[in-house]
């Protein structure tokens, strides 16, 4: 469960995050990611429907594997009552038919946006277009693209969970070297 915020979201009661890599706020980068977040991360107001745009920040987070956004964004749809078991089918969407047709539509144009198919991208935004106006496939790109800047900050950063446990032993032992 989600139980408080830093400067890149949420801190999770269950796990801790450990940069391997670099600190993203060296340079005004982090902090315009943060305002990306802001505007149409998990805890933005959107006028999409939240089960699914928490759907399409969960799958960008499969597909580019970021830890930090599979367990933050697990956590949050659980929290905003997606199933466990529809979490854990995600992968498998096309296969499914615990998807509507929107939701399956707005799968396939993340997925294209997110490899970047540039074949099937064009179907994918036409398939798109069949189920949402204009104003809505702008907010799904946003979100789609905000994931995908949050999962390679993340990936490039190393942020590496951590047992919530262990880090506060491995805090404990960088403290008294």
């Amino acid at each position: 469960m989600v139980s408080q915020m830093n400067d890149f979201g949420p801190v999770l009661e269950t796990v801790s995050f450990t940069n391997t890599r670099f600190d993203p706020n060296q340079t005004r980068f982090g902090h315009l990611a943060g305002e990306m977040a802001a505007a149409f991360g998990y805890a933005a107001e959107l006028v999409g429907d939240s089960r699914l745009m928490q759907l399409l920040r969960l799958r960008v987070a499969q597909l580019n594997p970021c830890s930090y956004c599979l367990i933050l964004h697990s956590e949050v749809a659980a929290k905003i009552g997606i199933s466990s078991v529809v979490i854990a089918h995600l992968p498998s969407w096309r296969e499914s038919r615990m998807f509507s047709e929107p939701e399956r539509a707005a799968l396939g144009y993340c997925e294209a946006l997110t490899i970047f198919d540039q074949e099937r991208f064009e179907t994918a935004h036409d398939e798109l277009r069949a189920y949402f106006n204009e104003r809505d496939v702008a907010e799904i790109a946003a979100v789609v693209i905000n994931m995908n800047v949050w999962t390679r900050l993340k990936l490039a950063q190393g942020a590496v969970p951590v047992a919530a446990d262990e880090g506060t032993r491995n805090r404990a032992e960088d403290d008294s070297v």
